[in-house]
């Protein structure tokens, strides 16, 4: 059975400690130098990197989000410990762990780590498909002849690379398949090393809650909970037309999972769909000054991300939730796709006001979707707006002042609303 020492990542026999330097994280498994595919996943990636640039937090419990009426954005393993989870309202979270130090996220700080590990990770490999700014899969389907050594070895290089050089860990998922690479990501975190081979897919699997699959949420899991699907024993009673004809299409994704089967390809041009910033209020508001001053301050935000990954969107979205939680969604097309955080806030604004009174909201969200590359944006200009290009020329200005001397060097007057 082949085996790595994950800090001096020699290839060694099966043993309790490296015999070279000692360490008990040592890996061993019978697939461990044919499996290709992988999944990594940064370990509380938000407030890793908050406990890295402050490391007076180092032992304490860390909470990145929004105020009372926000939502956890991602907990350190101390708050975890006190029950402390993503996605859970604030005011939960501080019931559970009323000493935990509250963080506002500091975006441009995660992103730039960010780039920073999918750079390690594209020295790996090229078959890169990132699912957020903290994981991503990766194929290294024949790469073990250009880089020396199993794909194993080399992903627990990448981790300690991470480690050693940027100060945030990350866990590795390894398997014959993105599903199950997901999977075995998150099995052993923080700092976790998990395989899950072929031969050992199904026993791995068959008593497992079906929750394990990504994608399956409260409503999912309640048509299931209806249907006897617990687990996903549960799952290989069902023929495959019987669960197609109950729950559709993914009816039959489901009848493939419960074998292990996931024939998705790790795709590095996968398509990002949109690109949307919301805010959720400390107190519901109706005022317009106050909506005006966090749609423009989010905006900028849709603005920046867009420019980042050099795309425009055609649509902008304008998303308001009232106080009993309703949603109101209003979208306009545009002639010309942007990326411009002015045009997008006018957008915006123009959809807010049709709106009308029908507030107070707690969130405000908008956003830009049917991407297109940044060649294609705000070419013909607005005909009815002379003022427009001399507006996206000051904006773009603004870009490379705030690039060379930080986002606070200029700020507009309807931002400090």
């Amino acid at each position: 059975m082949p085996a790595i020492c994950r800090d001096c990542l020699s290839q060694i026999a099966p043993a309790r400690r490296c015999p070279h330097c000692g360490s008990p994280r040592v890996k061993a498994h019978d697939e461990l130098f044919t499996l290709k595919i992988a999944h990594m996943d940064c370990d509380a990636f938000f407030a890793s990197v908050e406990k890295r640039d402050n490391p007076g937090l180092a032992d304490k419990p860390v909470i990145i989000g929004g105020g009372k009426r926000g939502v956890v954005a991602t907990a350190c393993y101390v708050a975890r410990i006190r029950g402390v989870r993503s996605a859970m309202p604030m005011f939960q979270a501080l019931k559970l762990c009323p000493n935990a130090v509250v963080i506002k996220p500091r975006m441009e700080a995660y992103v730039e780590v960010s780039r920073q590990i999918r750079a390690m990770m594209d020295e790996l490999t090229p078959d890169v498909e990132p699912l957020s700014l903290d994981e991503a899969f990766m194929d290294l389907s024949g790469t073990e002849q250009l880089h020396g050594a199993p794909a194993a070895v080399m992903l627990a290089r990448l981790v300690k690379r991470m480690k050693e050089e940027l100060g945030i860990t990350g866990s590795i998922g390894l398997s014959h398949n993105k599903f199950l690479a997901k999977v075995a990501s998150d099995l052993d975190k923080p700092r976790g090393f998990s395989v899950i081979g072929k031969a050992e897919t199904g026993a791995f699997l068959y008593d497992k809650p079906v929750r394990l699959i990504w994608g399956i949420g409260p409503a999912a899991q309640a048509s299931l909970d209806q249907a006897g699907i617990r687990i996903f024993a549960d799952l290989l009673r069902w023929e495959r037309h019987d669960l197609a004809a109950r729950f559709g299409s993914m009816g039959d994704r489901l009848w493939h999972l419960a074998r292990g089967e996931d024939r998705r390809r790790v795709s590095a041009n996968a398509p990002m769909k949109s690109i949307t910033n919301e805010t959720t209020f400390s107190e519901d508001t109706a005022n317009i000054e106050i909506l005006d001053g966090h749609l423009w301050r989010l905006a900028e935000k849709v603005s920046g991300r867009a420019k980042a990954k050099q795309l425009a969107g055609r649509v902008v979205t304008l998303k308001l939730k009232r106080a009993n939680h309703t949603a109101l969604t209003r979208r306009l097309s545009l002639r010309d796709a942007t990326q411009m955080a002015e045009v997008i806030y006018r957008t915006a604004r123009d959809l807010l006001d049709q709106v009308g009174d029908q507030g107070p909201y707690r969130l405000l969200g908008c956003g830009i979707s049917d991407l297109v590359p940044e060649s294609q944006a705000d070419i013909t200009g607005d005909l009815l707006d002379p003022q427009a290009a001399r507006r996206a020329k000051a904006e773009r200005a603004t870009d490379a002042i705030r690039s060379r001397f930080g986002t606070g060097a200029i700020l507009k007057g309807r931002a400090l609303r």
